[in-house]
């Protein structure tokens, strides 16, 4: 999954596509790349983020959803709101990349109205206030139950369950450690079935060990990502789209080797 954000203030590329010719360059990218699916984000959830009205996240985001579907690519839309999914997928979207787990009983319903894919993500709070102090009764199974029971809710109101996957949501209302235990037993979160997501591609559980910033983290990204991929990852939310795809390759082809043996 390529990472195309069209916002000012993203942590890591903000205001780098934030342009119709910006965009255009990151399609072509994932077009050469062979990235399977393009999200396409229109507001930065950061931690301390503000947020976007409908009006300027549909703005912004809707000319790169027809460029990226028209030109054959798979497109997923990074939001919260259902009136922003509504355009989107009636704009050639086919998935909604929800950060705050579906919750919104209006955007489960407009998704199930469209039939699209859709990835539940777990969030501490919200953006604004995820990092001020995460505190779990036990991690994993808090992050399982939120994530496992937004899941039935998505199936009661009519979306396809093999349509759903998973996302644990690194970095958001999360402590470095909580963060590295989450990536290291993804597996528990594979009990249902459902493909597992994993972002980690330069954020700050990255930077945060190694001491540099997001432009500097590509090495210690492709490394998380790799664990990730060892540990049940099925779809990997990246920057570096060159680099990723390297690594998947290498990884798929020793997991080949290892299961003929």
């Amino acid at each position: 999954m390529g990472i195309l954000n069209i916002t000012p203030d993203s942590f890591s590329d903000g205001g780098r596509y934030n342009s119709i010719d910006g965009a255009i360059t990151r399609i072509e990218e994932f077009l050469i790349k062979g990235v399977d699916i393009a999200d396409i984000g229109g507001e930065s959830t950061r931690p301390g983020s503000d947020i976007v009205s409908v009006e300027e996240e549909i703005n912004r985001i809707i000319p790169a959803v027809k460029l990226a579907s028209d030109s054959g690519l798979f497109v997923s839309v990074d939001t919260s709101k259902p009136e922003v999914a509504k355009v989107a997928l009636e704009n050639g979207a086919g998935m909604i990349n929800d950060v705050s787990g579906m919750r919104d009983e209006q955007m489960r319903k407009v998704c199930a109205e469209y039939g699209c894919s859709v990835c539940i993500m777990h969030m501490l709070g919200e953006p604004k206030s995820m990092q001020t102090s995460p505190l779990y009764i036990d991690l994993i199974d808090d992050v399982k139950r939120f994530l496992f029971n937004a899941a039935e809710a998505c199936i009661k109101d009519g979306i396809n369950e093999n349509s759903i996957c998973l996302d644990p949501g690194f970095g958001f209302g999360k402590t470095l450690d909580d963060n590295y235990l989450l990536l290291m037993e993804l597996l528990q979160f594979k009990e249902t079935g459902m493909p597992v997501l994993a972002g980690v591609s330069r954020k700050s559980m990255i930077g945060n060990v190694l001491h540099k910033p997001a432009e500097e983290r590509l090495i210690g990204s492709i490394t998380a990502e790799t664990i990730a991929l060892m540990n049940g990852a099925d779809i990997i939310r990246a920057h570096d789209i060159t680099e990723t795809a390297d690594m998947i390759s290498i990884y798929h082809k020793a997991k080949k080797v290892r299961d003929r043996c």
